[in-house]
């Protein structure tokens, strides 16, 4: 797990990278709760926060767990980007913003979803 969720430094600021990338059903579903317990563990409002879900299996499970995680996550975090939606129905993307009442921006490229988190 420590290989698709750990910290990045990107222009001095730390980042925690989820790399979500051609993870099967199963993989999302251990991701996810990973990502849950790292994000627990932070202050409040405490973290930039960067997700890959390009290739990945998003099913009406993953979503659930999606939507519980990001919930639960919202008080840790600062600031959230996510590249490889492309393939994420667009009502999907809208569900997890309206349940999770989070600001989710997403990006075409890592580089510019990891310049946008470092602004200021």
């Amino acid at each position: 797990m420590d290989d698709r969720i750990h910290f990045i430094e990107h222009k001095g600021k730390r980042i925690l990278l989820c790399d979500f990338s051609h993870a099967t059903v199963p993989q999302m579903q251990l991701l996810l709760e990973h990502v849950r317990i790292t994000v627990a563990q932070h202050a409040r409002e405490s973290l930039l926060t960067f997700a890959d879900f390009t290739g990945a299996e998003i099913d009406r499970t993953v979503a659930t767990k999606m939507k519980e995680v990001l919930t639960l996550d919202r008080p840790f975090i600062k600031k959230t980007a996510w590249v490889g939606t492309t393939e994420i129905p667009h009502a999907l993307l809208e569900g997890f913003h309206t349940f999770s009442q989070r600001d989710i921006a997403t990006f075409k490229t890592r580089e510019e979803a990891l310049d946008w988190l470092v602004e200021v």
